[in-house]
Formats: C-alpha cells, sequence, structure tokens
C-alpha cells in the first residue's frame, strides 16, 4: 500500500500551512487521497507533487482558475509562464516608474501638483514623447535662418525610453521633460542658436559639408574618450597617435573655415591651451552651450549612448591626457 502522510507532514513538506492545504481541498484544486474514518485528510506523494506546484505557482501570481486547468491538463505550463511574466514585466515597470517619481520627490522639494505631472510624464506614450520634444524644437529653431539639414539634425537629437528603462533612464527623462516645457530654458536656447548662427561665419558652421567633417571631428573625440577613460597611458603609441590624428582633424576643421591649414598651430593651441583665451571663457562661460549640454546629456542618459563631447568635466580630463601625449610625440 502507497504513504500516506497527514495534513501536518504535508504542510511541513511543502511549505504550506495546514489552513492553505484544507482551503485548496475545499477549492477542488488539490483533494486529499483519503479521509480517514474520524474525517482525517491524508495524501499520497503525487497530491504532495502537486501542492508544491501550486505554491510554486500561487508564489509566480497565478490564480486558482488558471491553475486548475495546469493540474487537468488543460493549459500547457509554457502558455501559464508566459502570461505570467508579461503581467510581471508590466508591474516591473509600473514600479520603476513609481521609483523614479519618488526618488526625484526625496531629491527635490516636490509639490503635490509636481507629483502629478511626473506621473504623468513617465506613463506618457511614445508617441506623446514625440509630440513633446517636436514642440520643444519647433520653438527652438523658429526663424532660424540656417540650412534645413541643420535644423533636421537638431530635431533628431531626442529621447528614445527602452521598453524596459532603469530607474536612472527614467529619472533622466522626467528632468528632461521638465527643462523642455520650461519657458526660461527654451527662450534662453533659442537666443543661443539664433546668436551662434545669425552670422555668415555661423550659417557656414551649419552647413552640411562643415556638420559632416563636425561629425568627424566628434566621432574621433569620442575615440580618444574611450581611450582616455580605459586608461590608456598618454605616453603609449596609441595615445600618441590619437593625439595626432585629433590635431590634425582639428587643423582641417579650421581650414575648412577660414581656407588655412596650420598642423603646427593646431598642435599648438592643444599643447598651449589657455583657460584664460577669450574663446575658451567664452566656451567654459557660454549659458547656450551649457543648456545644449544639459539636453544632449540628459538625452544621452536615457538613450544609454554615450555623454556629448561639450560636457566640461569630461572635456578637462580628456584636453589634459591629449596634452599630455601630444608633448610626448613632440620631436
Amino acid at each position: 500500500m502507497k504513504e500516506l502522510y497527514s495534513i501536518g507532514d504535508v504542510a511541513r513538506r511543502t511549505g504550506l500551512s495546514v489552513s492553505a492545504i484544507r482551503f485548496y481541498a475545499d477549492e477542488g484544486v488539490v483533494t486529499p487521497t483519503r479521509l480517514t474514518e474520524g474525517g482525517f485528510r491524508q495524501y499520497d506523494v503525487h497530491a504532495v507533487a502537486r501542492l508544491e506546484i501550486v505554491r510554486t505557482l500561487r508564489d509566480l501570481g497565478a490564480g486558482l482558475d488558471d491553475i486548475r486547468r495546469v493540474l487537468a491538463a488543460e493549459m500547457p505550463l509554457h502558455d501559464l509562464a508566459v502570461t505570467h511574466l508579461r503581467l510581471v514585466e508590466d508591474q516591473l515597470r509600473r514600479f520603476r516608474a513609481r521609483r523614479a517619481v519618488l526618488r526625484t520627490m526625496v531629491r527635490q522639494h516636490t509639490t503635490t501638483e509636481q507629483v502629478s505631472l511626473m506621473h504623468k510624464l513617465v506613463s506618457m506614450s511614445d508617441d506623446d514623447r514625440d509630440r513633446l520634444i517636436d514642440q520643444f524644437w519647433n520653438f527652438v529653431t523658429d526663424g532660424l535662418d540656417v540650412h534645413p539639414g541643420y535644423v533636421a539634425g537638431l530635431q533628431s537629437q531626442r529621447p528614445h525610453l527602452p521598453e524596459e528603462p532603469s530607474t536612472e533612464q527614467l529619472e533622466a527623462w522626467i528632468e528632461l521633460a521638465e527643462i523642455v516645457q520650461d519657458t526660461e530654458f527654451r527662450t534662453a536656447l533659442r537666443d543661443f542658436f539664433h546668436r551662434t548662427f545669425g552670422t555668415e561665419k555661423g550659417r557656414l558652421m551649419a552647413s552640411p559639408e562643415m556638420m559632416d567633417r563636425v561629425e568627424r571631428h566628434r566621432r574621433l573625440l569620442l575615440e580618444a574618450r574611450a581611450a582616455q577613460q580605459a586608461g590608456v597611458p598618454s605616453d603609449s603609441p596609441q595615445a600618441r597617435d590619437i593625439a595626432e590624428r585629433v590635431a590634425a582633424d582639428s587643423a582641417e576643421l579650421v581650414s575648412a573655415m577660414t581656407g588655412e591649414y596650420d598642423i603646427d598651430r593646431a598642435r599648438r593651441s592643444i599643447v598651449e591651451f589657455d583657460p584664460n583665451h577669450r574663446a575658451a571663457q567664452w566656451l567654459a562661460g557660454s549659458t547656450g552651450l551649457k543648456l545644449l549640454t544639459k539636453y544632449l546629456s540628459l538625452v544621452a542618459t536615457v538613450n544609454g549612448t554615450p555623454q556629448p563631447a561639450l560636457d566640461p568635466d569630461r572635456t578637462a580630463a580628456l584636453r589634459e591626457w591629449t596634452t599630455a601625449a601630444l608633448r610626448r610625440s613632440a620631436p
């Protein structure tokens, strides 16, 4: 005769409480193998195994109806897993969104109205986010007299929140969505673009040819930054090669604007960088550049891409590394 276990033994084996085992029996999920004359419930090893399955599925959030169907072989376990995985992932997304809002509330002095706004921001659809960014760039570039391709390039700098964003990405999106709706931020950035590109030289900088050159230089700087952050020594052949290419490309970039190619001057401008020089002070103190860097930095965080080359702290560290490499490669 097969061995039977009392309800107390089953509770110890499965980790379920006696009351839970009785509940599943009363609900017809797993009934006792045998009832004694005194009304005591007894379970065989198969019933114990089914109760262990019930406990696992309940822990994973499955309902009684679905569990009954699985035990009766009416629903494949795989289908149940797919359904509940989708539910769990939806819950995780909601929890990440809530955590992002709560962490932002803790970090800031948040009003009741702001809490409601933040919740709406993290709950936005992709189309809603696109419309918000479209409104921002349409305002910033309105009346900007430059090549249409440059405006299209600006408008392409937009966040794409992944399907399963991290808390950091959600927090960056909340901050980004807030600043693009801030009138002072939008106006200051629009004024910066109109001042910078409102001259003949500025319009030249925004031409397709120059933008291609600038993009090539940006990629080279990203290569240099990756090497610097990876710990490549500034006196190594790799560092010297990258630094020389940065200098040569800088000379070509200046040549495209002025018609004069001077590699030695480009090298000196890097090695002898003067933070008090008028151009350097403008770069360091430009409110417009800081606002643009803020926007691009948040976009990069949301998208999980490298931070912009304009970031002041990163730029300073890279400049020191490049300068050291050029000095060591000097004849």
